[in-house]
């Protein structure tokens, strides 16, 4: 759906729902499923209150978050004293103190900030210090020589490289899978294929009207994305910020590129983008990306040939023997940037609504810290919520390359897919539970199936059969990737 068609959708009752009945009664409300809304579902959980999350789509992670470089970032580059390096600060940490009770991986790659012309590497003292303002202490500088002994792949052009040796490469997908899980373990609810329309707010509770019933809640939280302004405008008749969606396009090498390079390479950054970067994945391959690409429309997330191209071309200008390496994938994810680089973190109090917007390129890191400082908002608003003893903590599948895989367990019936070495039992268990996958793409995101080099031609005909009258979109064999 593009804008248009969102700002001129019908606000009628859906002839062919019931869009009188009661769907939830909470405390809190989270719009919106990507990273930032299972973030905030779970905390709301946790500090005991009763949360629902609503999603427009099938599934979580349909927007900006499904599509992007999986980096867990330390903020280093992060405006100084901002919100955002706040949040930055306190996801990142508190990642770190629960990934291993959720099984979420950590790929200790380090990062490299490297200098190719002269003009860049006079930059490097000004990114020093403002690391190091930033709390970000361990960076250091490397010369030519020792940068080409830790990544020997390097083109001999390299000049210097600033070291950073806390940012890691992370899992994008699992990381909100378990936060949302984990709030429904302990008593959250999740409600997808009910995009919201409207509301009302009598003083004390807001009725949420969406396309297949109503949703009380004493406090709602906007975690719309890429719509989160729209949502605003229809439903509070205001909005203090335009989305100014930027397009990311990237290209993923074949996984026997792994051995080239071990650290995150960084160019250095600009005040408009971090530019570039060339990356090892948690899955096994190495990617090159985001471009930067503003566009009008917030679902348009196609590729194209030149823009891949450059990719490509700098990707083997960097590290030249990912020439010999074949292209196993191409993607791309769409930002929610504004008309301003901060994050817009919007509070209505007389209504109780937040609105978390703008949350841009450090959302899969700063997640966490948002959920934390929505509940501190909350708090400052008279919400008065007592934190769960012994919350249920659930494990969600490894799904990354470096750690142990269910195909290494006996009893995992068959390799449906051989490129990324999924297991029946894994697709099973992904059409099953709690938060069972709602359609073909939130399956791929919780098993890797039909991801690998073969792009599902030749597991499709089997995916087929196993998710047979489990989506409401039927897998057409030969369509996984179209």
């Amino acid at each position: 759906m593009n804008e248009q068609q969102y700002n001129k959708k019908s606000k009628a009752h859906d002839a062919e729902t019931d869009n009188n009945s009661l769907l939830a009664d909470a405390d809190v409300a989270i719009i919106g499923g990507g990273v930032v809304g299972c973030a905030v579902a779970r905390r709301m959980v946790l500090e005991g209150a009763s949360a629902v999350l609503v999603e427009k789509g099938a599934d979580i992670l349909g927007g900006a978050s499904k599509g992007n470089s999986a980096i867990l970032h330390t903020g280093f580059d992060t405006p100084e004293g901002s919100l955002e390096l706040e949040c930055v600060r306190n996801g990142y940490d508190e990642y770190l103190e629960i990934r291993k009770s959720l099984n979420l991986p950590v790929l200790k790659s380090g990062a490299l900030i490297a200098a190719w012309t002269a003009e860049e590497e006079e930059l490097f003292p000004g990114i020093l210090e403002k690391a190091h303002h930033n709390g970000v202490e361990d960076m250091r500088l490397l010369s030519r020589s020792e940068v080409l002994k830790l990544e020997p792949n390097l083109s001999g052009n390299i000049r210097a490289v600033i070291a950073v040796p806390r940012e890691y490469v992370i899992d994008p997908w699992s990381a909100p899978l378990a936060y949302l899980l984990q709030a429904i373990e302990n008593g959250g609810k999740a409600i997808f294929n009910a995009e919201v329309i409207s509301g009302d707010f009598d003083g004390s509770r807001w009725l949420l009207q969406t396309k297949h019933g109503k949703i009380r809640a004493d406090y709602v939280i906007n975690s719309a994305g890429l719509y989160g302004d729209l949502l605003d405008h229809d439903v509070l008749s205001k909005t203090e910020f335009t989305i100014k969606p930027r397009k990311g396009q990237f290209v993923v090498f074949d996984k026997v590129a792994n051995s080239l390079i071990r650290s995150i390479i960084y160019p250095v950054p600009t005040e408009r983008t971090r530019g570039i970067v060339i990356f090892p994945t948690i899955f096994g391959n190495v990617a090159v990306g985001p471009t930067a690409e503003e566009q009008e429309s917030r679902d348009d997330a196609s590729v194209d040939k030149a823009n891949l191209k450059v990719l490509h071309a700098q990707a083997i200008k960097k590290v030249p023997a990912l020439a010999n390496i074949p292209v196993t994938a191409t993607y791309a994810g769409i930002r929610a940037a504004t008309e301003k680089k901060e994050y817009r973190i919007i509070e209505d109090s007389d209504r109780h609504w937040i609105t978390l917007g703008g949350i841009r390129s450090t959302g899969l890191t700063s997640a966490l810290g948002l959920a934390r400082h929505v509940h501190q908002l909350l708090t400052n608003q008279g919400a008065d919520f007592c934190a769960i003893p012994n919350p249920s903590v659930p494990r969600v599948p490894n799904l990354a390359e470096h750690l142990p895989r269910d195909w290494q367990t006996p009893g995992y019936g068959e390799i449906v897919c051989h490129c990324e070495m999924v297991t029946q039992r894994e697709i099973s268990a992904a059409l099953e539970g709690p938060l069972s996958a709602g359609h073909f793409e939130g399956l791929k995101r919780r098993t890797r199936a039909s991801m690998g080099r073969c792009q599902g031609f030749y597991c499709s005909a089997r995916l087929a059969e196993l998710t047979e009258g489990k989506f409401a979109e039927p897998l057409a064999v030969g369509t996984i990737n179209d």
